[in-house]
């Protein structure tokens, strides 16, 4: 086997994912993670079809997932007063298994902490890819932010729709971020300031806000979405963006008010641009990406199933190419493209969807969900796209 040293940016869910099976295949995986720690936190993701379960079962996680399953529960959409309007079933926006991505990470986390170096609170600052030098044994060097220099012969881009790794080895973001129409952002609230006890959601013409509760710990998880084109902000002032969903939420009636007034303590907040990400070709030389770094969609594109199976191939080629990075890297590529780009697609109408643009619109949608023949033709849609692949058999 060569190209054993092998560096992934991000430890969210496709770096480890992808640690468990390199290091199960005889590669020697190190995960570089920016945050000073392991993510905790984070909404609900969800897996559906029998390939993302598989992929799970395979890792050896899946029952770990089914005991912290959160359980699919009912949408509700509310008016102005909180009397209901319209409800999506759990079967539709919890999939076949729903977990929070925090329990998800720290699973994974646990399952490959002893076969993989874990190097936290530091980020990839260059790649230099010794290749097409006179360098006699070929490999990546890499100088870390905190100042450590490394080699290694591979490097994974692993670290998301706004990826560090594609930046410096593939181009800047603008060339690979297509962005959607709408922003959404995400914080938590105490229980104590009365937050309804369950999912629920009000819309007003192009937004949504709403809670996400359930009741398993002291906070509750509030989401909204609003309808805007690219905003310019500074992705690390978290105060700046606090106050762009302050204002744009600031005329919305039912609970919001109060949702509103507790974000302004609130000790993080999730903010950013629905999008997609299109990258033409997922390596360059002895780089590669996996997961929202290559195909990403940040709501409604099954992006976490999507990452696991990716992670899965990906190791899998490596392994069976005996490391040879050119052949491995085509190979996954060939194997998985096809199938991410189709579950790209259920990202692009999320925003619309959930934050339909006018009040003609929302009734619209509220009317539809009322149409049992509506949300099934919604729910095969997505499990069509969810097991649009069939899953590979590596050997070991």
């Amino acid at each position: 086997m060569r190209n054993k040293r092998i560096l992934i940016s991000g430890a969210s869910v496709a770096g480890p994912t992808l640690a468990y099976w390199l290091a199960r295949r005889g590669f020697e995986p190190t995960v570089v993670e920016v945050a000073p720690a392991l993510r905790g936190g984070g909404y609900a993701v969800d897996f559906r079809s029998s390939a993302h379960l598989a992929v799970l079962d395979r890792t050896g996680i899946l029952d770990d997932l089914r005991a912290l399953a959160t359980g699919g529960t009912t949408w509700t959409f509310v008016d102005d007063a909180g009397n209901p309007l319209a409800a999506l079933p759990p079967e539709f926006t919890g999939g076949d298994l729903e977990v929070a991505r925090g329990d998800l990470a720290r699973v994974l986390y646990e399952r490959t902490r002893d076969t993989t170096e874990y190097v936290f609170g530091d980020s990839i600052a260059t790649l230099t890819d010794t290749t097409a030098s006179d360098h006699a044994d070929a490999c990546v060097q890499v100088e870390f932010e905190s100042g450590t220099k490394r080699t290694f012969d591979l490097v994974i881009g692993a670290d998301g729709l706004h990826s560090n790794t594609r930046e410096l080895a593939f181009g800047p973001e603008k060339d690979y971020l297509t962005h959607l129409g709408y922003h959404v952002a995400g914080w938590m609230v105490p229980h104590h300031i009365g937050v309804p006890e369950a999912r629920i959601a009000h819309n007003v013409a192009g937004k949504l806000i709403g809670v996400l509760d359930s009741r398993r710990g002291p906070t509750a998880d509030v989401f909204a979405f609003f309808a805007a084109g690219p905003l310019d902000h500074d992705r690390r002032d978290v105060a700046g963006q606090k106050r762009i969903v302050a204002d744009v939420f600031a005329d919305v009636g039912w609970v919001a008010p109060t949702l509103i007034e507790a974000l302004a303590d609130a000790p993080e907040l999730y903010f950013d641009a629905i999008a997609r990400v299109d990258v033409p070709r997922w390596s360059a030389g002895r780089v590669a990406l996996v997961g929202d770094a290559a195909y990403g969609a940040t709501l409604g594109g099954m992006g976490t199933g999507s990452a696991v199976i990716g992670a899965y191939v990906l190791a899998g080629e490596l392994a069976a190419a005996g490391g040879n990075h050119v052949v491995a890297f085509d190979r996954y590529e060939r194997a998985v493209r096809d199938f991410v780009t189709e579950c790209q697609k259920g990202g692009e109408d999320t925003g619309a969807f959930l934050a339909p643009a006018t009040a003609d619109a929302v009734a619209v949608r509220n009317v539809m969900l009322g149409d049992p023949a509506v949300l099934a033709h919604l729910l095969a849609e997505g499990e069509a796209r969810a097991a649009g692949i069939t899953l590979p058999d590596y050997p070991g």
